[in-house]
């Protein structure tokens, strides 16, 4: 069916903010995630989350890392009290880290958390330096772009097992759901401060396909 107006059209297929600068439109603890300036930040591990679920979108965001770095991009959430093993999780990480160096390719930066690793490494920045990515995700199609380019791109089906990965590889055993069974539509968060390492987000925006 076609829009009626132009500027239905375009209102529809347009970018937005995924949170109004004073957070309104967010669930959280204010006394650990704060804007300034447009840079959503965390003094604590908690997670920030939409009040809204969304389902067939793409999500734009920059990010900044510290040194070794542990957050992440929450999709397709059912529960935000008990997101872990119900959601799909984009690792963002300080790959440039000995010890993120250290770890299987599906648990560092940009991948999948536990299921699928980026098809190149260290394509996140230097900490200190904002890096841009991209979070397509139409029903089970998963695509992951960092930094211009594609780096992960999955069918949530394919994943029929909560023990292994299509690949043969395990799956951490604190996720046990097998992906196929994950519903595609959720709340979107991001994941705050792990130890002393802090994350930086801003122009984070939505766009519902």
């Amino acid at each position: 069916m076609c829009c009626l107006t132009l500027a239905a059209c375009s209102t529809k297929n347009d970018f937005k903010p995924l949170f109004a600068d004073d957070l309104s439109n967010a669930d959280y603890d204010q006394a650990v995630w704060s804007m300034q300036d447009g840079i959503l930040t965390a003094n604590a591990d908690q997670a920030i989350w939409t009040k809204d679920q969304y389902e067939n979108f793409v999500l734009e965001l920059e990010f900044k890392t510290d040194v070794n770095t542990n957050s992440g991009v929450v999709i397709y959430c059912p529960d935000k009290k008990d997101w872990i093993p119900t959601s799909i999780e984009i690792q963002i990480a300080d790959d440039h880290h000995p010890q993120w160096k250290e770890l299987a390719e599906n648990l560092r930066c940009g991948a999948i958390f536990g299921h699928k690793g980026a098809n190149e490494q260290l394509v996140v920045k230097e900490p200190g330096n904002w890096n841009q990515m991209t979070v397509t995700a139409k029903g089970q199609q998963i695509d992951v772009e960092l930094n211009g380019k594609k780096i992960v791109s999955a069918n949530l089906a394919d994943w029929t097992s909560g023990t292994k990965n299509p690949d043969g590889t395990d799956i951490p055993a604190w996720l046990p759901k097998p992906y196929c069974e994950i519903q595609p539509k959720g709340y979107i968060g991001f994941q705050g401060k792990h130890g002393e390492s802090g994350i930086w987000f801003r122009n984070i925006k939505i766009k519902q396909l």
